[in-house]
């Protein structure tokens, strides 16, 4: 039989293989594990990028690959593991509570938010929630680690449409019986598990056997399924109960379900049937009436409250959202004024560095609190004081003779990452302080057992911002979100639960209109790059979404948070 020639990234080697050989049986050849830098350990090899694509390991080689075997300190081996442990929890669910579905509905700083579900009250928009006790959560757990414990395989298998969407709905799934006819394939990947079939939109572990960590733990009506740390594969993530975030996440999925769009394939049919501009104009007038609340709640307090701080992660929209909450205040009778954190940095020298040597300009030692306090000090006492400008070409603080003084009916408005953190302003009295954290907290999901990643969302965004504003490359925006996002679990994440407000910047029609921009930014990327794993990744995730038309796009209004992030915006 015919040799191939593969190479390994992981020895740098090639191989001769035989032509047919799937994967498993080179990487017990090879590398049957791979060294995670982070904890020193060998972890077990879950999945692989054949030129730089993602695949299980039952893939077959036909032609010569470049091939790199990955685990779980690999973010598409973390994938590879939770949709793995899906598929076991949701076996579990089908045999204990014979005509439920598991619904997953989001991702809870802890891990997924997962629901018990009748069907019939799904399809219908009006979820009929299982509750589940502490005592029926362990019997879950016991069955889900008896499938682990058994090592049973996952297989794959390609199968045609009509096959496909008959399984999904003698499943109880017509979401996903949905998503598969609006997108059109003629052929589907189906997955396996101890006579289950079901389809997770990306490749599978080997076993059951290799998900060895998992946790379930009760939260709200459901429970939240833990998986193991991003640095630490021994343990899973701690839990941390964040009220605030996740009833925002459940408010949002309320509201998806009671407009009748509860997964992606419903959005599909809604835009293909020409209602997209209706629906953009329902989710523009749920923002404005969350931009009013907000503005309600702070002119209630308005005989304490002077200063609005706004955090949130990168690309949530917290420009548009200081803009338009300014307005709302406004419209109260308050007067906003804007102060830009950023003028608040100790001269270049004095930044803080970090384990590389390198300026840390997210730390928060990189901001004069000291200073940033005193001023703050001084308008809440009524006097006048010069603001700072800094000029980050020099590194250095100025003062252009501009000055502020706040009078009866003036609050102040001001953004920046730190914001929610009591740390920044530890000398100022907190009861003058109103904390709004703002973030594209998406709760709508692929379909019922599929949640769609906030993180994805907003990395969309940012790239299309990025590539329009400042002419960086999609590669560019890929490359740094490692980094924009590890500032975030530092910086951000940890102080959600400090807000007086949460603001959910996401909208409904986002992903069909963030298609339309970035799919192709995401083809531009070469075969070589070092981000083309992630293009690959997230130009298959938007094959699952209908775009919306450049007329369609043309109907979102000039102060829509979108507009910050695709132009036109009018704020």
């Amino acid at each position: 039989m015919e040799d191939l020639k593969i190479f390994c990234e992981n020895d740098g080697q090639y191989h001769n293989v035989r032509l047919g050989t799937p994967l498993s049986e080179l990487s017990e050849q090879i590398c049957s594990t791979v060294f995670d830098e982070k904890t020193g350990t060998e972890l077990p090899v879950l999945a692989a990028l054949v030129d730089h694509q993602l695949k299980e390991l039952e893939f077959k080689a036909v032609v010569s690959h470049q091939v790199e075997f990955i685990g779980y300190s690999h973010p598409d081996g973390r994938r590879t593991y939770v949709r793995s442990l899906c598929f076991v929890l949701q076996n579990a669910v089908r045999e204990l509570y014979p005509g439920k579905v598991l619904a997953i509905e989001y991702s809870l700083p802890s891990g997924l938010y997962c629901e018990i579900r009748s069907p019939k009250a799904m399809e219908d928009g009006h979820p009929d929630v299982c509750y589940v006790t502490d005592n029926e959560i362990e019997v879950l757990k016991s069955r889900m680690q008896e499938l682990i414990d058994a090592d049973l395989p996952f297989h794959k298998y390609k199968m045609n449409f009509d096959e496909a969407g008959r399984i999904f709905m003698d499943n109880g799934q017509p979401d996903k019986a949905e998503l598969l006819k609006s997108i059109g394939k003629f052929t589907y990947s189906i997955y396996t598990l101890d006579g289950q079939k079901d389809t997770f939109y990306g490749p599978l572990a080997p076993s059951t056997g290799y998900l060895k960590v998992f946790d379930l733990i009760g939260f709200s009506n459901g429970f939240c399924l833990q998986y193991p740390a991003e640095g630490n594969v021994s343990r899973i993530m701690p839990m941390k109960r964040q009220s605030k975030i996740a009833a925002t996440l459940k408010e949002y999925s309320d509201w998806c379900s009671i407009m009748g769009v509860r997964g992606a394939g419903i959005l599909n049919k809604t835009i293909s049937e020409g209602r997209a501009v209706q629906l953009i104009n329902i989710a523009e007038a749920l923002h404005e009436r969350k931009y009013a609340d907000i503005a309600d709640q702070i002119y209630a307090r308005r005989d304490k409250i002077k200063i609005v701080f706004i955090a949130g992660p990168s690309s949530s929209g917290k420009t548009s959202s200081s803009k338009r909450l300014a307005i709302q205040c406004k419209v109260l009778g308050m007067n906003p004024k804007v102060i830009e954190l950023d003028n608040y940095f100790v001269d270049r020298e004095k930044t803080p560095k970090d384990e590389n040597g390198e300026y840390d300009f997210e730390a928060l030692g990189a901001m004069d609190l000291d200073f940033l306090s005193s001023q703050l000090n001084a308008l809440l006492s009524g006097e006048r004081v010069e603001l700072p400008r800094f000029n980050f070409k020099e590194g250095k603080r100025q003062f252009d003779g501009e000055f502020m003084q706040l009078a009866e009916n003036d609050i102040l408005i001001m953004e920046g990452i730190h914001a929610l953190n009591p740390a920044m302003t530890p000398a100022v009295d907190n009861s003058r302080i109103f904390r709004v954290y703002v973030s594209a907290l998406t709760s709508l999901a692929l379909d019922e057992n599929n949640n769609i990643s906030t993180s994805d969302n907003r990395l969309l965004r940012r790239m299309i911002r990025d590539n329009r504003t400042r002419g960086i490359s999609p590669e560019g925006t890929i490359m740094r979100w490692h980094s924009v996002r590890r500032g975030e679990n530092r910086n951000i994440f940890p102080f959600q639960e400090n807000a007086d407000a949460v603001f959910n910047s996401a909208m409904i029609f986002e992903l069909p209109m963030l298609k339309y921009y970035a799919e192709p930014l995401l083809r531009r990327i070469p075969p070589h790059s070092p981000a083309y794993t992630e293009a690959i990744r997230l130009l298959k995730f938007l094959e699952y979404v209908v775009p919306l038309s450049p007329d369609e796009i043309a109907a979102i209004p000039p102060t829509s948070i979108m507009r910050e992030f695709i132009g036109g915006q009018s704020l």
